[in-house]
């Protein structure tokens, strides 16, 4: 069979838990995440457990790498090293990632989302 013709079920699978998680945060927020960027801004927000601020723009991308730090810790890529003086955690890259293209790098953090809201957040 052609390649290209077969279904990968694991990403229909990641694609079906992440539509659910998205309603599941919609219900819960009042608003459905616009994207993997605004689960992952959520995600800072809560790691950094300061609750809800005005971040500057350079926080809000120091919000959006703990989170992919976080995410991606879960798969044995990061490691946490600690925090700063003002609470800000700092992550250490202890497993190379592999080379993906966009799409599957989108999947693959997608996938430690979902862990995450599981493992982390109790969220089923």
């Amino acid at each position: 069979m052609n390649q290209s013709n077969t279904v990968n079920p694991f990403v229909n699978n990641t694609d079906n838990e992440w539509s659910q998680l998205l309603n599941a945060l919609e219900q819960t927020l009042g608003k459905r995440p616009a994207d993997t960027n605004a689960v992952l801004f959520l995600i800072g927000v809560q790691e950094l457990g300061k609750g809800i601020l005005h971040f500057t723009k350079e926080q809000k991308q120091d919000l959006m790498h703990i989170a992919i730090c976080k995410v991606l810790s879960l798969g044995g890529f990061y490691q946490l090293e600690g925090t700063d003086q003002d609470g800000w955690p700092h992550w250490k890259l202890i497993s190379k990632l592999p080379h993906f293209d966009v799409t599957s790098q989108e999947t693959l953090l997608r996938t430690y989302i979902i862990q995450y809201f599981r493992d982390e957040l109790s969220f089923h």
